[in-house]
């Protein structure tokens, strides 16, 4: 299990570009296939390369884990035929206003917390796609909460503002022990540069000794030098 420094699409928000499970990655057809393949192995999953509404902001638009994937209404029919090419879980469109379920819900495989502005009826139909408990809540007291933070089925990572009763409620909801951290060498909203899964996690190249150090113990990862290295070639 590793921790990988990365940029995608010349940017280190990797969070914003793409989007992790323990079944799979998704990563934007504009990124060279080179380049997907190595992060699809990195983090010992299926690699999924397709656009969401043909944007490259996957990780800001699409919300998953291993059981299901929230997709915004305008997803085209190629893109949801992509992702079930290699994905047997449940696959939801969201016929709603909102678009940017990355940003609105923080899920593992053990509960997901959403943002508490969105209606009962939504909440459980995210709940069923899921397969998890979901629950309305903050982080920092800012409602857009996927991008806030990371959560696997090993730990979570969160905004360095946290409070004590929104820590309790992640972790009483996602069953795993919550940290916080800043990524990219000081950027509090941890979502947008940091993907992870029970394998290994990927990181904003910006990202310092410091915060990896916190990702590492948080998420159970270590970086990965030598993978680092080799990393540089491929762009």
């Amino acid at each position: 299990m590793a921790i990988y420094l990365s940029s995608l699409v010349g940017s280190v928000s990797i969070g914003v570009y793409s989007l992790a499970t323990d079944k799979m990655v998704i990563i934007p057809k504009l990124v060279p296939l080179k380049k997907a393949e190595r992060l699809g192995e990195w983090l010992k999953v299926k690699l999924i390369q397709t656009s969401i509404g043909g944007s490259v902001l996957v990780g800001a638009l699409a919300c998953a884990n291993s059981n299901g994937i929230l997709l915004p209404h305008f997803v085209r029919d190629e893109e949801i035929d992509a992702v079930k090419s290699f994905f047997e879980g449940n696959i939801t469109v969201m016929e709603k206003k909102k678009t940017a379920y990355g940003n609105i819900v923080l899920a593992n495989d053990y509960g997901a917390v959403v943002d508490p502005h969105t209606k009962e009826p939504e909440i459980r139909e995210i709940s069923e796609t899921l397969g998890v408990e979901a629950v309305p809540g903050e982080i920092a007291g800012l409602t857009y909460v996927g991008s806030l933070a990371v959560a696997t089925n090993k730990g979570a990572l969160a905004h360095p503002l946290l409070k004590d009763t929104e820590r309790k409620l992640l972790e009483n909801v996602l069953k795993v022990p919550v940290d916080v951290t800043t990524i990219n060498c000081g950027i509090p909203y941890v979502g947008t540069g940091l993907i992870s899964n029970r394998h290994a996690a990927v990181v904003g190249s910006l990202t310092t000794g410091p915060e990896i150090f916190i990702i590492g113990n948080a998420l159970d990862v270590v970086k990965d030098e030598e993978a680092n290295e080799s990393f540089q070639s491929v762009r």
